[in-house]
Order: structure tokens, then C-alpha cells, then sequence
């Protein structure tokens, strides 16, 4: 396969170039379909890393979206409510790209995984005082 891509022939389906691109130590091959099949011969190694470019912005889109934003997460049941919480999922994500386009933030998972650990650590604090009440403590059995 050439730095440019290689064309290849699909049953069914028609002419699709595929290109190859190494991702740590594997191998992934893309397939690029154009509706006018004369344009795969002008189509380039640049057109493709564009087009990936392109295509990784929207799996971090949907990855922060989901993972941060949390806009599958919700435990209501109206209408009304579901918009409500995917508008305002919608705002944290826009918020939160502000503040990384301003830089206050450097690493948004970073900044996630940091915003609850003074409450876990007061919690496990508070918790740990009292923890005599977690040891077994043995009754007498009664006979009847």
C-alpha cells in the first residue's frame, strides 16, 4: 500500500480508497468512499489526515459530552425535563470549552476527576472517627 492510498474494488459496493495509518503498534486502514469515483484519484494523503483531523474532533465531541457533561445520565421521565437536561449538558460543554480555549483549564479529565476528591476525603475522615462501630460486637445468645 502506497503512502497515497491504495485503490481497491468492493463487491457490491464500487471503487473506495483505503489508506493505512499506525496508531502506537497497530495498524488501522480507513476506507474513503467519494460519489464521483474520478475524485479518489486526486484524493491524498493530506485530504485523509484533514478528514481524520476532522472525524477525531467529533469522537472527542461525544466522548467528553458523555463522559463529563454526562448527557446520558438523567432520572427524569418528562419531556419537558430530558430537554432540559440535555440543553444544559449542552451549556457544561460549551462552558467547559471556553475555559480551556482561555486557558484555565489544561486537562478537562484532570479537572473531573479532581472535583470531588476534597468531599471523598472528608467523608473517608469523618468516616474513620467512628469506625469502632464497625467492629463485630458479639450478644449473649438467650435461650427460650
Amino acid at each position: 500500500m502506497t503512502e497515497q492510498g491504495c485503490m481497491v474494488w468492493l463487491k457490491d459496493f464500487g471503487e473506495v480508497k483505503v489508506f493505512r495509518t499506525q496508531l502506537k503498534d497497530q495498524q488501522r486502514h480507513y476506507i474513503v468512499w467519494l460519489p464521483n469515483s474520478d475524485e479518489h484519484a486526486v484524493f491524498s494523503r493530506a485530504n485523509f489526515q484533514q478528514l481524520h483531523d476532522h472525524h477525531w474532533r467529533i469522537e472527542q465531541y461525544h466522548r467528553m459530552i458523555k463522559q463529563v457533561c454526562h448527557i446520558e445520565r438523567f432520572q427524569v421521565r418528562g419531556k419537558q425535563m430530558i430537554m432540559n437536561h440535555i440543553f444544559s449538558s449542552l451549556c457544561a460543554y460549551i462552558h467547559l470549552q471556553q475555559m480551556q480555549m482561555n486557558d484555565l483549564l489544561d486537562n478537562i479529565y484532570r479537572w473531573q476527576r479532581g472535583l470531588y476528591r476534597q468531599v471523598v476525603r472528608a467523608f473517608v475522615t469523618d468516616f474513620s472517627k467512628n469506625k469502632q462501630s464497625l467492629n463485630p460486637v458479639f450478644a449473649k445468645s438467650l435461650n427460650a
